[in-house]
């Protein structure tokens, strides 16, 4: 009898054993499961996390981007608007110089003479509108005289220009637009460089508008 109790004894105290085993075992899966889990769970926060900045950093970018797009915009409006404003007040300014005979006149001449110097062509056709045609006409023997290495021919056929000289070789190959809107246009990107800088003295050496 007593050594079925003591069988009985061991047999529970192996099964409280293997029980205290088991459930020290399932502690440490239950754990490992947990944290495992845990990671996960971490894992897809920071993914979700980092998804939800890159697309709140795409998002900030792209309104940025518009908002450089649309200031650009308006800045070539303004632009646009001071060129042309420039382009009208030189038009005024050459206007009010013709009206002066003889210092407009001696400008000509002087354009005159600062084209010829630019050309090769021993020969060349002077062209202008009939107005400065006349003006040139008066002091032609002058102009001759001063340039001897050119046989100038004054055209009778007037241009369509405000002002100033054209001129061309026999053979047309040679020619120096010295008319007002030829030098206004020679003059258009000096133009449009001056009135970006004094609009944008900073970025429009940075190249980006929103630095500075």
């Amino acid at each position: 009898m007593n050594q079925v109790l003591e069988l009985e004894e061991a047999i529970l105290a192996r099964a409280q054993q293997l029980a205290d085993q088991y459930a020290e075992q399932a502690q440490r899966t239950r754990d490992s499961v947990l944290r495992e889990a845990s990671e996960r769970l971490r894992q897809r926060e920071q993914r979700e996390e980092a998804a939800a900045r890159a697309l709140g950093d795409r998002h900030y970018r792209q309104r940025v981007q518009a908002a450089e797009l649309k200031l650009q915009s308006n800045l070539d409006g303004v632009r646009w608007n001071l060129l042309r404003d420039v382009e009208d007040r030189l038009q005024d300014r050459m206007r009010t110089f013709m009206r002066d005979e003889h210092a407009y006149t001696e400008y000509l001449v002087g354009l005159l003479r600062e084209a010829a110097s630019q050309m090769d062509a021993p020969r060349l056709t002077v062209r202008t509108n009939a107005d400065d045609r006349e003006r040139l006409e008066k002091v032609w023997d002058r102009i001759r005289a001063e340039l001897p290495d050119h046989e100038l021919r004054l055209d009778e056929e007037p241009i369509p220009t405000l002002g100033g000289v054209l001129l061309l070789s026999e053979n047309r190959r040679e020619r120096v637009n010295n008319t007002f809107e030829g030098r206004k246009a020679r003059l258009r990107l000096e133009l449009q460089r001056v009135i970006l800088e004094r609009l944008l003295p900073t970025s429009a050496e940075s190249g980006n508008l929103f630095t500075g």
